[in-house]
């Protein structure tokens, strides 16, 4: 008698049929990736597991099992600095420039702490926040432990997925073997390993702002912000309405942020030029729907830090830290 493989049960479990199937608890959905991270499943057991719980649409408590087993597996440096606001960027821009960049450098530059971290390359004809970065002449981090002294000289640092968890790089790269993304394109974005007392979020697909809200939740984070940003990334666009779904203080809520450029016509790009970050950031050229991007996200982000109490005040404090800011440089702190 052949003896059953232990991840066999996870794959039982998803996969048993219309009416004995079920979604795994947290404690499964922990103990099944604990496995796969030390790399002791089969790779269809691995392709298996990821689809299934793709097809059906993974649960808040999937999601935060996943995600805690993947918080556990990273190696944080000693002495890491504390982290204000943890934003992922995953999704890339394909049709107007990733301004949400800028809006994280001038959090850091007026003395928030803004640790982000992303993908590279994973769909064709994006721009990644990686390069884009580059390109402005901001350092981007190989490890965890140079993300930690890039926080400490300038208060901000972005690290790629495949310098901070190789492994969970490695499954989101297996959408081009799969045809289908997997449930680490949606935990990358969960991981905050710097443990940052605020996160913001920004999704593709409207229904993710729950699941997202509803696992960070279990996971306890205190503070959050998840919206359906332009491209996928957490950037507001101010020509439109923007639901907020929030954890303040534990507490599980959602605000509509009101229009602050109604009528504006979207610009969608054919060519992402990031040289018109540099010289919207410097003021050597004008883009007036650029800055109200830039600062309709910064807005929601200050909200978010307890930096401001009301929507107006934190899109005025939003717009004096714009106009304050140091235009000879995008890399370092103020």
């Amino acid at each position: 008698m052949t003896t059953e493989h232990p991840f066999a049960q996870y794959v039982r479990i998803l996969g048993k049929g219309p009416t004995l199937s079920r979604a795994l608890t947290e404690e499964e959905t922990y103990a099944a990736v604990s496995m796969i991270l030390r790399g002791e499943v089969e790779p269809i057991q691995l392709g298996a597991f990821l689809c299934l719980i793709r097809v059906k649409t993974e649960t808040p408590e999937e999601l935060a099992g996943f995600a805690r087993a993947a918080r556990d597996s990273l190696v944080l440096p000693a002495g890491a600095p504390a982290v204000d606001l943890d934003w992922p960027s995953y999704a890339g821009k394909s049709r107007r420039l990733p301004f949400f960049l800028l809006s994280a450098l001038l959090l850091a530059q007026h003395g928030t702490t803004v640790f982000m971290h992303g993908t590279e390359g994973h769909t064709a004809g994006r721009l990644f926040s990686g390069g884009a970065l580059e390109a402005l002449g901001v350092p981007v981090a190989a490890t965890l432990e140079e993300a930690a002294a890039h926080l400490r000289a300038r208060r901000f640092a972005y690290l790629p997925l495949a310098g901070m968890a190789p492994k969970l790089h490695e499954i989101i790269g297996l959408k081009s073997v799969l045809g289908l993304r997997n449930p680490v394109h949606t935990v990358a974005r969960m991981l905050n390993p710097f443990g940052a007392r605020c996160q913001i979020m920004g999704v593709a697909h409207p229904p993710y702002r729950d699941a997202h809200q509803k696992s960070a939740a279990l996971l306890g984070q205190p503070y959050m912000a998840v919206f359906k940003g332009e491209g996928g990334e957490a950037e507001r666009r101010p020509e439109k309405p923007c639901e907020v779904y929030t954890i303040a203080d534990g507490v599980l809520g959602a605000e509509v942020w009101a229009p602050t450029a109604a009528g504006t016509t979207v610009r969608h790009d054919e060519t992402l030029d990031v040289t018109r970050l540099t010289a919207l950031w410097t003021g050597t050229a004008e883009d007036t729907e650029g800055r109200d991007v830039v600062i309709a996200t910064t807005a929601v982000a200050l909200k978010l830090l307890g930096r401001a109490q009301s929507h107006a005040d934190a899109e005025e404090l939003a717009a004096q830290l714009w106009r304050t800011r140091n235009t000879a440089t995008l890399a370092g702190a103020a």
